[in-house]
C-alpha cells in the first residue's frame, strides 16, 4: 500500500534522527503498487514496468531497485517481474518504499520464504539507503510492509518501535470524513528535495533543526489530539506544519502551490500540506465544512480530487500458484 503521514513527516531521515531521534504517525491507504513474479522459460529476465527491459543479465538491468534486488536475493535469471501501479510515481505518497517492499517480498515468496513485517521494511531500507545510496527515511518501508495506522519511534541507532493500530474506530471514520486529497498533476523526484533537507539537518542548520524539532513536536500532539477525536485541533495544526516545512527547503513550494493553498484556506480548509517531500504529487486538506463547495472550486482552479481510504494490511501475497 502507499501511505499518508499524519505527523512528524521528515524525522525518519538519519540525518534527523541518527542525532535526535524521530517520531512518526502514518497511516497505509487503499491504493497500491502490485507485483508480479513468474519463472521465466528463456533463462534471460524481463521486468515490465512503465517499460519493459528484457536483458541477459542483472548487472544489464537500468532499473536500480529491480536490479538490487535481484543482486540482493542472488537471483541471476530466467525470471520475469512484472509492476503496476495504483497512483503515479513522485506524488508524495511512498511509491519507491512501497514498490521496494512489494518486490522483495514476491522475490522472497518466488524463493519459498516468508518475512515477517520488520524483516521486510528493514531489508527495504537497506536496498534503497544504502546500497542505492538514496536520501530516504525508513517511514515508507515500514507503513508498506505494517500496514494500518502506526507510530514509528526511531532511536538514534537506527532501531524501530512500531506501534500498530494506534487510532480509534471512531477516529478513522472522522478522518474519512474530514480529510481531502487532490492530485495536483506534478511529478517530482523527492530526493533532491530530501537531499537538501538532509544536508542542512548534518550540517546542524540551527533554523532547519528547530523546524524538524517543531515538526516531530506536532506530530506527538497530533497522535494525543487525534486519539481524542479532535479534527478541529488537527487541521489547524497541518496549517502550522504547513508553514514550518515550507522553511526547511525552498523547492517544498512554488508560487503556484502557495497559490492553491490559499485559494483552499479561503475556501474552508482548516490547514493542509502537501504529501511527501513537497514539489508536487497530493495536497492533502482538512475540511470540516461545506465540503461540496470546497471541491467544487479547488477542481476549478485545476487540482484533481482523488478518494482514499485507510487501508489495514501492509504487503501481502494475493496469489501464489506454486
Amino acid at each position: 500500500p502507499f501511505r499518508i503521514t499524519l505527523g512528524g513527516g521528515g524525522t525518519d531521515l538519519p540525518s534527523y534522527y541518527e542525532n535526535h531521534k524521530g517520531f512518526l504517525i502514518s497511516t497505509a491507504i487503499n491504493r497500491y503498487v502490485y507485483v508480479a513474479v513468474n519463472s521465466r522459460f528463456e533463462g534471460n529476465i524481463r521486468f515490465s514496468y512503465s517499460k519493459t527491459e528484457i536483458v541477459d543479465s542483472v548487472d544489464q538491468l537500468e532499473h536500480p531497485i529491480a536490479r538490487e534486488a535481484l543482486r540482493l536475493l542472488n537471483i541471476d535469471g530466467g525470471i520475469e517481474i512484472v509492476s503496476i501501479s495504483d497512483l503515479p510515481a513522485g506524488s508524495g505518497l511512498g511509491s519507491s518504499g512501497a514498490f521496494t517492499v512489494g518486490l522483495l517480498n514476491a522475490l522472497h515468496v518466488y524463493r519459498g520464504e516468508f518475512l515477517s513485517p520488520r524483516e521486510l521494511a528493514e531489508e527495504a531500507f537497506h536496498l534503497e539507503a544504502e546500497i542505492l545510496g538514496e536520501p530516504v527515511g525508513k517511514q515508507d518501508q515500514y507503513i508498506a510492509a505494517y500496514g494500518g495506522a502506526i507510530t514509528l519511534e526511531i532511536e538514534t541507532s537506527g532501531s524501530v518501535t512500531v506501534v500498530s493500530n494506534v487510532l480509534p474506530k471512531l477516529t478513522i471514520e472522522k478522518l474519512k470524513r474530514s480529510l481531502l486529497f487532490l492530485y495536483t498533476g506534478k511529478q517530482r523526484r523527492a530526493s533532491d528535495i530530501l537531499r537538501d533537507q538532509g544536508h542542512a539537518a548534518a550540517s546542524n542548520d540551527g533554523s532547519v533543526l528547530q523546524c524538524m524539532h517543531e515538526i516531530k513536536k506536532i506530530g506527538r500532539e497530533s497522535l494525543a489530539r487525534l486519539c481524542q477525536g479532535d479534527m478541529d485541533w488537527f487541521g489547524r495544526s497541518l496549517d502550522r506544519h504547513w508553514q514550518i516545512k515550507k522553511n526547511i527547503s525552498t523547492r517544498m513550494s512554488n508560487s503556484k502551490m502557495n497559490e492553491w493553498y490559499e485559494i483552499a484556506k479561503k475556501e474552508g480548509a482548516l490547514g493542509g500540506k502537501i504529501m511527501g517531500a513537497g514539489g508536487g504529487g497530493f495536497f492533502m486538506f482538512c475540511v470540516l465544512e461545506n465540503r461540496s463547495q470546497f471541491l467544487e472550486a479547488m477542481i476549478r482552479n485545476g487540482l484533481i480530487k482523488c478518494d482514499f481510504s485507510i487501508e489495514s494490511e501492509g504487503s501481502k501475497v494475493l496469489v501464489d500458484l506454486k
